[in-house]
Parts: C-alpha cells; structure tokens; sequence
C-alpha cells in the first residue's frame, strides 16, 4: 500500500498553532503572575495558584490544554490514513476542516469564551474527526 503523505500537513499545521497557543499562554501567563506578585508554591493543589488569576489569562491555558486532549485522536487517525495510503481527496479535505475549526476555537475560547458558542464550535470539530475515524475503520475493518 503507498503512503499518502499529503494527510501530513494539516497534522504539522494543528502542531504548530498549538505551540502558537503555547507561546500566547505564556506571553500572558508570566506577566499576570508577575503583576498579581504571584510566589509558586508547590505545595498548593495543582491549579489552585492559577485560577487566581483573571479569567482571560485562564483561557489561552484552558485552550492549550484542550489542544493536548481531543486532537490526538486527530494525529493517530490522520497518521493511519496516510500509512494506508488513504491521506488524500475527502480525507484531507476533512483533515483541513478539523484544524481550522480547531483554530476557530482556540480564538474563539482565548478571546471571548462564550461557553455556548464554545461548545457548538467544538461539536463541529468532534463529528469531523469522527467522520475521519469511521472512514479509517472503514478502510482497517
């Protein structure tokens, strides 16, 4: 079976804006930290020291986080359509969709976060990647 490597590009794609979203966390993160005069103390339960921090500063790590969850289902389904040769046509077209729909809710949670519209964008992303994940089982199964 030949590799199709074009399926590649949107995964390189969704890893790098996740290392954008990574940079953006931070870039507000420390500076927040540093205005609240924040002293990190491990022995305070994870998380506790940073939801004390304003909530707009919360989101960028809130979507960093979301980018570490959902979206491996996105690299290990686009990694096995390329290995079966399958990387191209509706699948790439799907696999373009999911990483622009990931990009719109990253901004969307980073910038304003209302949870509603929140939720809908990510529903749209979760039947793409579904769809993804029922073509490959199509093509293993």
């Amino acid at each position: 079976m030949p590799v199709s490597t074009e399926i590649l590009a949107p995964v390189v794609a969704l890893l790098l804006w996740s290392s954008v979203m990574w940079a953006w966390m931070y870039a507000t993160r420390i500076p927040a930290i540093q205005k609240a005069g924040m002293t990190m103390d491990p022995q305070r339960p994870s998380g506790e020291q940073m939801s004390e921090l304003p909530a707009s500063v919360r989101w960028k790590a809130d979507n960093y986080n979301h980018l570490m969850e959902q979206p491996t289902m996105f690299y290990a389904v686009a990694l096995t359509l390329a290995l079966l040769g399958a990387g191209d046509g509706l699948n790439l077209t799907l696999a373009w969709v999911y990483v622009l729909v990931r990009i719109v809710h990253s901004l969307h949670q980073a910038l304003w976060n209302k949870i509603e519209l929140r939720f809908a964008i990510f529903s749209v992303g979760s039947l793409v990647l579904i769809t993804l994940v029922v073509r490959a089982a199509g093509l293993v199964f």
